[in-house]
């Protein structure tokens, strides 16, 4: 009987088909693929048809964090300067606006609800965080051009380092709050400061390394393995340093799209190698969420789902208005930035520890949003972008 067991490899492959399958049935119906890899992990999961065990997802856990990785890598690339001047100012006002807004509104209906401060603070600052992943997979699955991706993909890259930035400044307030000032407000801020300010550094550093990298190899082959090297090499230190593996990515692709004259070319080749690592990322974040804790989220649940939308799109148009943005931005852009995932778990996690009394709550309901977001807001990206006229 143990010989007819499944092992890691035919677990691997059966997921690859399945998100495969899952894709051209997605195209029958006009929904992003990234939806389908998602919903198809979900219902073979351990927590649908029970096709797939945990004990199997577990074994899996180490793709999710290469595909971040990859994925930040190639937002990365979109901070080029002669880029970046071209589109302004506008994706850092933008930025700004709408995480702040997301958050600023989410306290605010929770306190005016009648819920704990410190509570309404921490639940408050993951509102910021922002899923790349899936905005970036409708992205190049519809190959969307237009004044509102142009914008999209560099605010999606400046979001998560602002959401680490907010969850920081929103625990240190509500540790303060807890403490009634036995800890300094000063000191809690600087260790989401560091993380920030580390990563930023690291990231740099790897960058400067791979440009010379792929300048000493000439191969195609051995340029595409040495970044493979880098990108898995930049997520290993930085879980050991303790700093967002996320940027640490993100800065490297930057510094290395500026200072390399065939980074187009590396990039180009990184993305033919992907798409197998991002169908088994949805996949396994498909399987990973547990729709049974969905009741249990009630009116608070509920509040932060409906008004982090109302903020980040309400934020991203306030934004784009003091930027003076093209319409189409105002109008559209904020509703590209519904899907919440990875980052928002990671917080909710260490949210556990910072107000322990709260934390399960927090938790749950950040699990139940990501649920709703994830299988509904590649659906928002990809409408949000065919009104813009972006989608042909």
């Amino acid at each position: 009987m143990n010989r007819l067991q499944l092992n890691v490899y035919t677990n691997l492959a059966i997921a690859l088909f399945l998100g495969l399958l899952s894709g051209k049935i997605m195209k029958k119906i006009h929904l992003p693929n990234v939806t389908g890899y998602l919903i198809i992990g979900l219902i073979t999961g351990p927590y649908c048809l029970k096709l797939l065990s945990v004990e199997v997802i577990e074994q899996f856990m180490v793709i999710p964090e290469i595909a971040l990785g990859f994925i930040a890598f190639s937002i990365g690339s979109e901070f080029k300067i002669s880029y970046l001047k071209k589109v302004g100012k506008s994706p850092v006002i933008i930025a700004f606006a709408e995480a702040l807004g997301a958050v600023l509104i989410v306290d605010f209906v929770l306190i005016i609800t009648g819920h704990d401060i410190a509570f309404s603070l921490v639940l408050g600052a993951i509102a910021a965080a922002t899923a790349p992943a899936a905005t970036l997979m409708v992205v190049r699955q519809y190959k969307a051009k237009g004044p509102v991706t142009n914008t999209l993909l560099p605010v999606v890259a400046i979001d998560d380092a602002l959401a680490l930035m907010l969850f920081g400044i929103s625990v240190a307030i509500a540790k303060a709050v807890n403490s009634h000032g036995a800890v300094s407000l000063g000191a809690s801020l600087v260790d989401p400061i560091v993380e920030i300010v580390g990563a930023l550094f690291f990231g740099a550093i790897l960058g400067v390394i791979l440009k010379f990298l792929v300048k000493w190899y000439t191969g195609r082959g051995n340029r595409l393995t040495s970044t493979i090297a880098m990108v898995l090499l930049c997520v290993g230190v930085s879980h050991i340093l303790g700093i967002s593996a996320l940027l640490a990515c993100m800065a490297m692709s930057a510094v290395f799209v500026n200072i390399s004259n065939i980074s187009l070319t590396i990039f180009e080749q990184v993305d033919r190698m992907t798409p197998p690592i991002f169908i088994l990322f949805f996949f396994l974040s498909g399987a990973d969420l547990d729709i049974s804790v969905l009741p249990s989220v009630g009116v608070i649940g509920a509040i932060y789902v409906i008004f982090r939308v109302v903020g980040k799109v309400g934020g991203a148009a306030v934004g784009a208005k003091l930027s003076h943005a093209k319409p189409v931005v105002k109008k559209y852009l904020g509703l590209t930035l519904i899907p919440q995932a990875g980052v928002a778990i990671g917080l909710a996690s260490v949210a556990m520890t910072i107000v322990p009394e709260y934390g399960n709550e927090i938790r749950t309901i950040i699990l139940c949003a990501t649920v709703l977001y994830e299988l509904v807001g590649p659906v928002i990206v990809k409408l949000a972008l065919k009104k813009a006229g972006e989608i042909q």
